[in-house]
């Protein structure tokens, strides 16, 4: 069942992401934020008209949420978390990060993801205890043991950030920076998890954890990363902040990042 519910997932994704590609323009460009946010709202309705039913068919019995800034705990039971278009204000400004993203949730718990990059046709997933893959191959974290040598990263997690975390993220920023090799300030987060997952970075941190984090954080979980919250406790639905890292330089990111 598992196997077959993930293939039908990735069809879903993979049919929005080629509806994502038909709007697309790396020529799109507006005014000001009223038709930046029209674009916004725009791209997202049509995302979620085609995964809506498509989900709602291929498990009838989950709810859904596609709030992709919404955070807290869920009800008990299955629930589709959607990000129609993570990175969409990237989408809308033709540029090349952003992504479809799609988890199930069960009983508070992530047990399925998929993370689609339309653009260079990349299909990250994940189902607990099955491992995380791109592509059908399996991912695993980077086996990096020391600071020095790591690409690391944070971002804002919804427009607006509060002062707070704002100053936290630049005091983290800059810490970071004086201990890795380079650091990136970008969105979508989810783009950045998966690409922990995969190896390619080796350290994603957040501030202000957002549902449509879930499908990232189990990519990294499934690929051998090591997600806690920034007490260093396990990562929970309910966390407010975390760092997802390749277990040899979790640790040592911690103490940094928490700080």
């Amino acid at each position: 069942m598992t196997h077959e519910l993930l293939s039908a997932t990735t069809a879903a994704v993979r049919r929005a992401g080629a509806l994502m590609l038909d709007r697309y323009s790396s020529d799109a460009r507006q005014f000001g934020l009223t038709e930046l946010l029209a674009d916004v709202r725009a791209n997202d309705q049509a995302v979620v008209e085609v995964l809506r039913p498509a989900l709602t068919d291929i498990l009838p019995s989950a709810d859904w949420l596609n709030d992709e800034h919404g955070w807290g705990p869920l009800t008990t039971g299955e629930w589709w978390l959607i990000d129609p278009v993570g990175g969409n204000i990237n989408a809308v400004h033709g540029m090349t990060d952003w992504n479809i993203g799609v988890s199930l949730v069960r009983d508070g718990r992530p047990v399925l993801a998929v993370v689609y990059f339309p653009l260079v046709d990349e299909m990250f997933t994940a189902v607990e205890g099955g491992g995380a893959f791109r592509d059908g191959v399996r991912l695993r974290v980077s086996d990096k043991t020391s600071l020095d040598g790591v690409l690391a990263g944070t971002g804002q997690a919804k427009p607006g950030q509060d002062a707070e975390i704002a100053d936290r993220i630049g005091a983290s920023f800059a810490a970071m920076m004086k201990a890795a090799i380079y650091v990136r300030v970008s969105v979508p987060v989810t783009h950045q998890l998966a690409q922990v997952a995969a190896g390619r970075m080796d350290l994603h941190w957040q501030f202000d954890h957002v549902r449509s984090h879930v499908a990232g954080v189990l990519l990294v979980q499934e690929a051998g990363g090591v997600v806690t919250d920034l007490d260093g406790k396990p990562w929970e639905l309910t966390s407010k902040s975390y760092l997802a890292a390749a277990p040899g330089v979790h640790a040592a990111a911690l103490e940094i990042v928490a700080a």
